[in-house]
């Protein structure tokens, strides 16, 4: 009984964890400036470039991940966008307000764990995934 579950559970989860990048590249196009200001804010390098580079980045990503499609390209997107999000963005050793220092800690630690995860999937992304468009 259960295994039949597996296909369902594999499928829901690679949903469920590319949703926020799916969201959030999305949202780098449609808020494209309000985005930029905040990455220029927190001292990203070129951010009217960036972030239409990294929301393609995280757009793609997701949806190679929920489709099973090119997987390993996709999550290597997604690790890597992972890495400059946290570097650039969550950059809490830079904070000297104790509660903006541990906001950004959080998000950092947040951030390199989807990257984690990210990697997880591209480690696996040769092997069958169920329910996937394969490749």
């Amino acid at each position: 009984m259960a295994e039949q579950l597996y296909p369902w559970m594999h499928l829901v989860g690679r949903i469920v964890f590319a949703l926020i990048f799916i969201m959030s590249g999305i949202d780098h196009f449609t808020q494209l400036n309000a985005m930029a200001g905040y990455a220029a804010s927190r001292g990203a390098p070129a951010p009217k470039v960036a972030v239409p580079l990294t929301g393609a980045m995280s757009l793609v990503g997701g949806l190679t991940i929920v489709l099973g499609w090119h997987r390993f390209i996709g999550a290597g997107l997604l690790f890597i966008f992972m890495l400059w999000t946290s570097y650039f963005i969550h950059h809490f050793w830079t904070e000297t307000d104790p509660m903006a220092r541990m906001n950004e800690r959080i998000h950092f630690l947040k951030d390199l764990a989807m990257g984690g995860a990210a990697l997880f999937m591209a480690y696996y992304a040769g092997g069958p995934w169920p329910m996937s468009l394969g490749g």
